[in-house]
């Protein structure tokens, strides 16, 4: 066991971890190893002889009362010892004094040898698992890319994300998609669970709003500079999409910037989502007027924000021409949902008598054949 601490930096370069944290976990496994090989009864603790550069082994017995309840206790009586048998080793003893008993696992043979190998490697990679554990949990949200690995029965996609091996269940999956072994991929870091048995899991997404923010940020340098703002967005996967964004400089035009020349920078970010369609709207603390741009492209006549008794939104009334129903609504209710899901609302439609003109401007509906003319002329 002698110059095991040489080891110790060894171990802290190749996996990356801390010194510091690789010698507790020495400690503990050499700890964990007496308690297997002596006796599992006993309170053992684990001290550095920086002279030979190696982990010293040796067994706490705390000097308690000859009528102290604990020593007949047999869980825990190893730990203890009673005045008198002490004094018989130390005269000078005191009760609460601890008394320290030196072991060497090397007494042990191949025994204690072994059991300390895996004792070690348990608990540095224990260790290892943590500190990916905490690296990617401050992760969950963010953008990571990653090569196939393979994809099972189920259809879920194994990727491999640096030292790790990530999942991407086919419920986290845009609709359409298929991968195969070798291809790379974008998803952010949905969830990460570390237990005992399975070890570090890491769950990717690509459906979830917070993936197109990511990607956003990719091909938008004004979002990935805190100059545009994503303050909300909405999806439904591989169909279509809805973002609010906020300028924090008045020279800077939010939606434009995030369109680009010709719509580049959106349509990038589109073909990544297998051609979701985004709608991009500017964000206002307004409500009734960011639920008119939300609605889009359907044309407004007038919103009503119906508040509960705290006096919190919790409902959109909103008055549109007839002609205009259809388009709010979107294909299969998606314009609508999307627009609930952004805005947090509950959102009715009321048709008035108005129809709207080419310009986009509304007017009074006609009775008969002048109806027909307003709405074709």
């Amino acid at each position: 066991m002698e110059k095991i601490l040489d080891i110790v930096d060894a171990i802290a370069h190749e996996k990356g971890l801390q010194p510091e944290k690789v010698l507790e976990a020495l400690k503990t496994a050499f700890v964990q190893t007496a308690k297997r090989v002596i006796d599992r009864n006993f309170a053992f603790e684990a001290s550095i002889d920086e002279s030979t550069k190696s982990i010293e082994i040796v067994q706490t017995i705390t000097v308690l009362a000859d009528d102290d309840q604990r020593l007949q206790d047999e869980e825990v009586a190893p730990a203890y010892i009673s005045i008198t048998d002490a004094r018989e080793y130390d005269d000078q003893v005191e009760l609460e004094d601890q008394l320290q008993v030196p072991h060497d696992l090397e007494e042990y043979g191949r025994t204690g040898a072994s059991q300390l190998h895996r004792e070690i490697e348990y608990h540095i990679q224990r260790l290892v698992e943590d500190e990916l554990f905490n690296k990617y949990k401050s992760k969950i949200g963010s953008l990571v890319t990653g090569r196939v690995t393979s994809v099972d029965s189920h259809n879920a996609t194994y990727i491999e994300v640096d030292e790790v091996r990530a999942i991407l269940p086919m419920k986290s999956r845009i609709k359409g998609e298929v991968f195969k072994k070798g291809d790379h991929l974008k998803a952010v870091v949905r969830r990460v669970n570390l237990d005992k048995e399975n070890g570090i899991q890491i769950e990717l997404s690509r459906t979830s709003p917070k993936f197109l923010e990511e990607l956003l940020a990719l091909e938008v340098p004004e979002i990935a500079d805190g100059v545009v703002i994503v303050e909300r967005s909405a999806r439904i996967p591989g169909e279509r999409a809805k973002i609010a964004l906020l300028s924090t400089h008045p020279q800077v035009d939010a939606v434009g910037a995030t369109v680009g020349v010709k719509g580049v920078r959106i349509n990038a970010v589109s073909q990544e989502l297998i051609g979701e369609n985004i709608d991009c709207v500017e964000y206002t603390t307004i409500p009734e007027l960011f639920i008119s741009r939300v609605m889009s492209p359907a044309i407004i006549s007038h919103v009503e924000i119906i508040r509960n008794e705290d006096g919190e939104a919790e409902k959109a009334i909103i008055t549109l021409p007839a002609d205009q129903k259809s388009k709010a609504i979107g294909k299969s209710g998606i314009n609508i949902r999307l627009a609930s899901m952004l805005t947090g609302l509950n959102i009715e439609l009321v048709e008035n008598n108005t129809v709207t003109t080419e310009d986009g401007e509304i007017e009074e509906a006609k009775d008969g054949v002048d109806a027909l003319e307003a709405l074709f002329n």
